[in-house]
C-alpha cells in the first residue's frame, strides 16, 4: 500500500485509506483533509510532485485546483455582502459602469455567482487570460446568450473576472490581494491566487490523464442536446502549468493551495462564519452560500445542477471541484468539510475520487457523532 503521511484521527481512517488506494491505481500524488468543527480529524497526504515520480509531496506541496478555486472567489463575495460594501441584488453595472454594454444593464451580481449571467464562455486568446485589463474589457463588450436568470450555463472561465471586477471596483485590490489580506492573512492559510515566484518550488504540475499529453483539453464531457453551442477558447493542460498562468489573476481556475487550506477556509460556511478563532463573516452571511439561484439543466455542461451563491449545492451540502479531480464539499449540519487536491488528472466522466473520499468522511462522522 502507498505511504501516507499525516495525522488522522483513527473513526476517519477510511479516508488515508482510500488516498492510498488511489496512488495503489496509479495516481501520482495528493493530499485529503477533513475538518469537523473547524479542526482537523484527517491532514494526510502522499504520492509525488511531479510526473516522473522523483519529488515527494510534502506537506507543503500546493498544486492548481482549477475550479475549487471558485469557492474561495464566492467566500470574498459574500464577506463583501455580509460588510454591506456588496449589494447582490444590484445591477453588475452599478460598480461597473462599462459592463451596461450590449445590453447587459439588467445582469445583477447574484447572477455572475450563480452562472446565470449568460456569458458562459471565454472566447479571447489564452494569453489574454492573463491580462486582467484585456480580459475585463472583452467580458464588458460582449453580448449575452440568454436572458439574465432565465437559464444557466457553466462560466468556467469568465465567472472569476466578471466577479473579480466587480470586487476590485469595491475594494481596489485583486481577488488574490482581497484573499490573502482578508482571509488567508488571519487564518494562516495557505492558498494563493496570483502565486509568487518564491512558491514555485512547492509546486505540484498537473499530470494529465494516462495515455495523453500536456495539449488535453478542458471541455464539458457530453452537453445534452439544449446545450449551448461553444465557440470558447480551449484550455490546454501545458496552459495551467505555464508561469504565466500562476502568476495571473485567473479567480475561477488559478487558485494553488493543499487540501489542508481548502477545509481550513471554507470550515468557516460550515461553522457559521468563524473558523480558528477568526470570524470571517457573520451565521446569517454565511448562509446566503446556501440560497438556490437556479435549479434545472445547465446549458453548457448539459447535465441538472443546483446553484446558490458561488457554490453548488448537493443535498444538504454545497461546494465544488475543479478539472482534473480536485474538491470540496461543505456540511453545514454535519459542521464538516472535504477537501481534495491532486496533480493527476482523470478522464471527467470516469472520475469519481472526491466523492469516494467524502463518502469514506461521512462513515467517519458517524462514528465520532455516536
Amino acid at each position: 500500500m502507498a505511504d501516507i503521511q499525516g495525522t488522522y484521527d483513527d473513526l476517519f481512517s477510511a479516508v488515508p485509506n482510500g488516498l492510498a488506494a488511489l496512488l495503489d491505481e496509479g495516481d501520482v500524488g495528493g493530499s485529503v483533509a477533513v475538518f469537523v468543527d473547524g479542526e482537523p480529524v484527517v491532514d494526510v497526504w502522499g504520492g509525488f510532485a511531479d510526473a516522473g515520480r522523483t519529488v515527494p509531496w510534502t506537506q507543503d506541496t500546493i498544486t492548481n485546483v482549477y475550479s475549487t478555486t471558485k469557492t474561495m472567489t464566492a467566500l470574498c463575495a459574500l464577506i463583501l455582502a455580509d460588510r454591506g460594501q456588496l449589494d447582490l441584488d444590484a445591477q453588475v453595472a452599478r460598480y461597473w459602469p462599462e459592463f451596461a454594454a450590449q445590453g447587459k444593464e439588467k445582469v445583477l451580481v447574484r447572477h455572475l455567482l450563480s452562472h446565470t449571467a449568460g456569458l458562459p464562455h471565454w472566447e479571447g486568446p489564452v494569453e489574454e487570460l492573463y491580462d486582467w485589463q484585456a480580459a475585463t474589457a472583452r467580458l464588458a463588450a460582449q453580448p449575452l446568450l440568454w436572458e439574465p436568470g432565465t437559464a444557466a450555463g457553466y462560466h468556467s472561465l469568465t465567472q472569476g473576472f466578471l466577479v473579480g471586477e466587480v470586487l476590485r471596483r469595491i475594494t481596489g485590490r485583486t481577488v488574490g490581494e482581497f484573499l490573502a489580506e482578508e482571509v488567508m492573512g488571519p487564518l494562516g492559510a495557505d492558498f494563493h491566487i496570483g502565486l509568487p515566484a518564491a512558491h514555485d518550488h512547492r509546486v505540484a504540475l498537473t499530470v494529465p490523464p494516462p495515455g495523453r499529453d500536456e495539449d488535453y483539453t478542458a471541455g464539458a464531457a457530453s452537453p445534452g442536446p439544449d446545450a449551448t453551442p461553444a465557440s470558447a477558447t480551449a484550455l490546454r493542460v501545458r496552459d495551467g502549468n505555464s508561469v504565466a498562468w500562476r502568476r495571473a489573476q485567473i479567480p475561477a481556475a488559478s487558485g494553488f493551495g493543499n487540501a489542508r487550506s481548502i477545509a481550513l477556509v471554507q470550515s468557516a460556511l460550515a461553522c457559521g462564519g468563524a473558523v480558528g478563532g477568526v470570524r470571517l463573516l457573520s451565521a446569517a452571511g454565511a448562509a446566503r452560500a446556501t440560497e438556490e439561484q437556479f435549479s434545472g439543466e445547465d446549458r453548457v455542461i448539459g447535465m441538472t445542477q443546483r446553484y446558490g451563491l458561488g457554490y453548488g449545492l448537493f443535498g444538504t451540502g454545497f461546494g465544488w471541484g475543479g478539472w482534473g479531480g480536485s474538491l470540496v464539499m461543505i456540511d453545514p449540519d454535519a459542521r464538516m468539510v472535504v477537501a481534495y487536491a491532486t496533480d493527476q488528472m482523470r478522464e471527467p466522466a470516469q472520475d469519481t475520487r472526491g466523492l469516494g473520499l467524502v463518502m469514506a468522511a461521512y462513515d467517519g462522522l458517524q462514528g465520532l457523532r455516536r
